[in-house]
């Protein structure tokens, strides 16, 4: 499977963020929380396949989850992952929704042959039910947490307008993506310091 989708094929497809390490994170990011009132980017089954479709070369092959089940699992990783940054517990019922979402597709390991040689790939068991896709997202969100160093790389966008939330690969990186509030919050420095100059300097504004 693929490992990474690109941000440039979300925005194309309406969604203005994506392409982080975890499909866990692309899921909850398609809330908009800090919108007033907040924005549901799969507010209907066929945004949700637009989305399920886009993270489909890295998620096991299998039909699409329906909505109701999607955003019982994103409502689930939005709230763990909001409490791990805000230093709060997480709701049980959160926990409990992505373990169940895990367990419910048994993963076994398989060795087999490729055109790059012997290669090993996870076997995922749909047999008696569950949804494969939502029980990688809910393996990604797991493993996320059992690797403490990889959870600290969590952050919430840095501009207070956005709820946007990724993995920062470098301390430096601060907004969700840069052609985002990356440029909103430069371009709204940009005119908060001129404005001051102008203030400051009655004549230079006045040509």
């Amino acid at each position: 499977m693929q490992e990474w989708v690109r941000l440039e094929d979300m925005q194309r497809a309406g969604f203005p963020m994506g392409g982080e390490p975890l499909v866990a994170l692309d899921l909850a990011d398609t809330q908009m929380l800090a919108a007033e009132p907040p924005v549901d980017l799969i507010d209907s089954p066929a945004a949700g396949a637009t989305w399920w479709a886009l993270q489909a070369s890295r998620l096991p092959e299998g039909p699409a989850p329906s909505l109701q089940a999607t955003r019982t699992l994103r409502a689930a990783i939005r709230d763990v992952f909001d409490a791990h940054l805000a230093g709060r517990p997480p709701q049980d019922t959160s926990l409990e929704d992505i373990n169940a979402a895990a367990a419910a597709v048994p993963t076994s390991p398989r060795i087999v042959r490729s055109q790059a040689g012997t290669i090993t790939q996870t076997r995922w068991h749909t047999e008696q039910g569950g949804n494969a896709a939502l029980a990688a997202v809910a393996h990604e969100t797991i493993g996320l947490f059992a690797s403490p160093e990889r959870l600290a790389a969590l952050r919430r966008c840095a501009n207070p307008s956005c709820s946007m939330l990724f993995l920062a690969a470098t301390k430096r990186r601060t907004w969700c993506a840069a052609n985002v509030c990356g440029n909103r919050v430069r371009v709204a420095r940009h005119y908060e310091r001129t404005r001051d100059e102008a203030h400051n300097n009655p004549r230079t504004s006045a040509g």
